[in-house]
């Protein structure tokens, strides 16, 4: 027994080593932290808003040293690039894509002593933590005025690839459309990329030519914005206030502030009490968000919008809570129940209004 006994305290003593285990504060002078990036920052999209994040913390920590590298493909070359980094003194790496994910894993086995933070991704070790935003929040209410604005009640999506991020989102945006307007279908071209530029306007073309009225996208140029304001129809944009590219024509769009989660990091290292998590933030944080509306947004969809905005944000309610039904008319999500964030996670399939199948 007394073995036995002390073989159980040797043991909790070692679990509460471990979780007492934490790493050392950096000072912000000494602090480099370092950014991967799987597109070019002048993208005007996702890269641009990251780097933007990037640039609020060296506006908030003006000690710390930052650096970046840009348009490294998902593959051995960021392994390159995240051992680059460490030899240049970065404490923490941030990798700012899902295909990074194996990379990161690899990378930070070979480094313990260094901070990852994934973005997207789901893989977490002592040493990466992971993070992204709940940008369906922001969707559905980009939906509400797509769904407010179109006159044909065809709504066109222009969307990356088919997993769980983009369906997610897709789905939330056509919740928020068929909010505002029952009668509204959306169609959507399937790009099988996140960056081809040309693709992303043929895509928004094609949607224009098959009747839609206001596009929406989850890619990350300014493509899809340009085609719509060549076009004449309405554009929601992506990732960043995109009205640069469709003047008359942007209503608005689900943005992110990266910003939120790159300075709580980087306080965290400085502090010393920086620990793996699994951040996924919406509204309530400031993560995601809507641009600016266009003039042509009339009063009354403002309304509508913020009085949404305050549910979901204080937590009355959210996107994906019953009834819903997918685009088979099967009952997916009965009244009164919602997804869990696992469900969310792992999204395979269309809500009511969606047209089509999603590609094998």
């Amino acid at each position: 027994m007394r073995k036995m006994a002390l073989i159980v305290a040797l043991f909790t003593l070692c679990l509460f080593s471990t979780a007492a285990m934490s790493f050392e504060a950096v000072p912000a002078d000494k602090l480099k932290a370092a950014w991967l990036y799987n597109g070019p920052i002048g993208d005007g999209g996702w890269t641009y808003m990251h780097d933007l994040g990037r640039l609020e913390v060296e506006k908030a920590f003006p000690d710390v040293t930052t650096m970046y590298v840009e348009s490294v493909p998902e593959g051995p070359d960021s392994v390159r690039a995240m051992e680059n980094f460490i030899r240049n003194g970065a404490k923490v790496i941030f990798a700012t894509s899902f295909g990074y994910m194996d990379y990161v894993q690899e990378a930070a086995k070979r480094h313990p002593d260094i901070i990852f933070m994934h973005c997207s991704g789901f893989k977490m070790a002592d040493n990466v933590g992971i993070y992204f935003g709940r940008m369906y929040q922001a969707r559905y209410l980009s939906g509400l005025v797509a769904g407010s604005m179109t006159e044909k009640n065809v709504i066109g999506f222009v969307a990356a690839h088919p997993i769980p991020e983009v369906i997610r989102g897709l789905n939330a945006f056509t919740l928020g459309a068929r909010r505002a307007n029952p009668d509204v279908k959306v169609k959507v071209v399937w790009l099988f990329s996140w960056i081809d530029p040309g693709k992303e306007k043929e895509a928004a073309k094609a949607l224009v030519d098959a009747g839609a009225d206001v596009l929406a996208m989850h890619a990350n140029t300014g493509s899809v914005p340009q085609a719509a304001e060549e076009a004449g129809v309405y554009v929601v944009g992506y990732n960043n206030d995109m009205s640069q590219y469709a003047p008359t024509k942007h209503l608005t769009a689900p943005v992110w502030n990266w910003g939120v989660v790159y300075k709580y990091t980087v306080e965290k290292v400085i502090n010393g009490t920086w620990e793996p998590e699994d951040i996924w933030w919406g509204l309530d944080k400031g993560m995601v968000a809507l641009a600016p509306y266009a003039k042509d947004v009339p009063d009354a969809v403002k309304d509508l919008v913020e009085g949404e905005r305050q549910r979901i944000a204080s937590g009355e309610w959210d996107v994906f809570e019953g009834p819903i039904k997918d685009n088979k008319g099967n009952l997916i999500v009965k009244e009164g129940q919602k997804l869990t964030d696992q469900d969310l996670l792992s999204m395979n399939w269309l809500v009511e209004g969606v047209e089509g199948e999603l590609p094998k």
